[in-house]
């Protein structure tokens, strides 16, 4: 897990989780991965990030849900 590459500044983005060196948060790759946009068409996208960056950024979500737990209302139940 390299988190090396995420960058938490208050003076970037307002302290956002941002990948390092740039103002893309991390927010962003999540949520046009969970849209189903191709890591290649990210890549296209936003020319500044690399590979290890889309990984990162999911590394960075993957321990987020160790750390906490979102209420889901799924209709049937809720998680969480």
């Amino acid at each position: 897990m390299n988190l090396k590459r995420i960058s938490v500044d208050p003076q970037i983005c307002h302290g956002t989780a941002c990948i390092l060196g740039t103002r893309i948060p991390v927010s962003v790759i999540l949520d046009n991965l969970a849209e189903g946009t191709s890591r290649e068409d990210i890549l296209k996208s936003y020319p500044t990030l690399k590979p290890e960056d889309i990984d990162a950024a999911l590394a960075y979500a993957a321990l987020l849900t160790k750390e906490r737990q979102i209420a889901i209302e799924t209709g049937i139940q809720t998680i969480g």
